[in-house]
Formats: C-alpha cells, sequence, structure tokens
C-alpha cells in the first residue's frame, strides 16, 4: 500500500496546477490581444505610414534596434501572434535581408524555444502519462528521427508554426535537438520572406501615390472613402511557396533512405 502511495505522489505532483501557469498566460495574452483589438495594429497599412520614421530612427540606433526587433520577433512568436510572416517581411524592409533576416532566424528560434519549454513543463509528463502506451510509442518513433522530422515541418509552409512548437514537445524531442531543428529549419523561409521585404519599398511608394491621388480634389467627407491599402498576398509568390516545397522533400530524404536501408537489411 506504502508503495503504491509513493508511486501516485510523483503522478500527483506532474500534474499540480502550478505548472499550467505559464502555459495559461501564453494563451491567455494573444486571446487579449484579439478580445481587445490589438491584433489589428499588426498590419502592413501601419507599417506603410510609420515606415519612414521608423528608418530614420533606426539609422541613428541601429544595434539597439536589431536587438529590440528580435526582442519583439521572440515575444511574438512566444504568444504565438499569427505574425511571423509580417514581421520577417518587416525586417527586411528596415534592416535589408543580411541583417534582417538573420535577426528573425534568431528571435524566431528563442521564441520557439520558449513555447517549447514551457509547453513540456505543463503538458508533456502529465500528457503522456494520461495518454498511455499509445503516445509513448509515438514518442518513441518521433525522437528516432527526431531532427529530420522537425527540419521537414519547419520547411513545410502549410503547417502552422505554433503547432510545430507544441508537438516536439509533447512528443519528448531532447531541448537541443529542437534548438537545432528549429534554427536550420526555418533559414529558407525566413529568408525568403526577408527577401521579399526588401521589395517593399516600392510598394508602399506606390500604394501611398494612389492613396494621395484618391484624396487629391476630395472633401473631408468624401476623403473618408480613401484607403492606404496594402495587400499582403501579393508579396508572396507562387515560386517561393514551390521552392520551399521542395525543399521539404529533401529534408525528407534522409528518414526514407533510412528506411529503405533498413527494410534492405532486414530482407
Amino acid at each position: 500500500m506504502a508503495a503504491n502511495a509513493n508511486a501516485a505522489a510523483p503522478a500527483t505532483e506532474r500534474l499540480s496546477p502550478g505548472r499550467f501557469v505559464p502555459l495559461a498566460l501564453l494563451l491567455a495574452v494573444p486571446a487579449l490581444c484579439y478580445a481587445t483589438g490589438l491584433y489589428r495594429y499588426l498590419s502592413l497599412d501601419l507599417l506603410a505610414q510609420y515606415h519612414a520614421t521608423l528608418k530614420a530612427w533606426i539609422d541613428g540606433h541601429e544595434v539597439l534596434a536589431v536587438v529590440g526587433y528580435v526582442a519583439i520577433y521572440a515575444a511574438a512568436t512566444a504568444i504565438s501572434l499569427p505574425a511571423g510572416a509580417l514581421i520577417t517581411i518587416s525586417g527586411g524592409l528596415l534592416f535589408g535581408w543580411t541583417i534582417g533576416g538573420p535577426a528573425s532566424i534568431v528571435g524566431a528560434t528563442i521564441g520557439a524555444t520558449l513555447v517549447f519549454l514551457i509547453a513540456r513543463s505543463s503538458l508533456g509528463g502529465g500528457l503522456a502519462m494520461q495518454a498511455g502506451p499509445w503516445l509513448e510509442k509515438l514518442s518513441e518513433g518521433f525522437r528516432k528521427d527526431a531532427f529530420n522530422y522537425l527540419l521537414f515541418l519547419r520547411l513545410v509552409p502549410a503547417i502552422p508554426f505554433v503547432v510545430v512548437n507544441l508537438v516536439p514537445a509533447l512528443l519528448g524531442m531532447p531541448l537541443w535537438s529542437y534548438v537545432a531543428g528549429t534554427f536550420i529549419g526555418i533559414i529558407p523561409g525566413t529568408l525568403a520572406y526577408s527577401y521579399v521585404g526588401t521589395g517593399l519599398e516600392s510598394v508602399f511608394l506606390a500604394a501611398t501615390d494612389s492613396y494621395q491621388a484618391c484624396l487629391a480634389g476630395k472633401s473631408v467627407a468624401e476623403a473618408s472613402q480613401c484607403h492606404l491599402s496594402i495587400d499582403a498576398s501579393k508579396l508572396v509568390t507562387h515560386q517561393i511557396i514551390i521552392a520551399l516545397a521542395v525543399l521539404a522533400l529533401f529534408a525528407l530524404l534522409p528518414i526514407a533512405i533510412k528506411r529503405f536501408a533498413g527494410k534492405r537489411g532486414t530482407g
């Protein structure tokens, strides 16, 4: 009886309510952003209005600006705001892709690692204990090729970034494999989006000219019908998406080769 009580104690401790506080905060912040409408400020339209002011400030405080950008990217990723592409494009616009791209990679990796650590501490052990043998079997399979699987997931643009942050934590992936897989896996897509940002200045100028032309000769009441708007969908081409999909397939090659070699060995 005593032995059973001792065995149950760690399980109860692992499932203590306190461990879910960081995860609850992580979920509460984006919910608050949507409830208050703050998410509306994450737009290319707003960036178009203030990018000249931001560029002027960055020119005088470049190091501080890059550090602040990395911190903002990490925070946005950690609270799972769906703004990664926008922030990456903004980094390319404000810093150029040679600085904005690496800064985005570092910020995204830091933010994703924070999500991983919080999810692992809050859900990992408890979930595995509740789910039973099937999850342990799935975790074992994932761990065998964890790095390559994560690399594939990071390279596939169709899979939400926040989902890929959570799944490895729940399946028991080692921390440093997760960090390395995340850092390497997001390089192609991040650099591609950052490079898109470098061409955004001409898009902003065209949109501003169109906005000013709309305002010309209009009364104050009529001017409310004019809007400075940027169509983000036109910035990401099919070629970029196809290129990332091809890279994702290449990421699966090591797994396929290992499976093929294993079948030949058993045959």
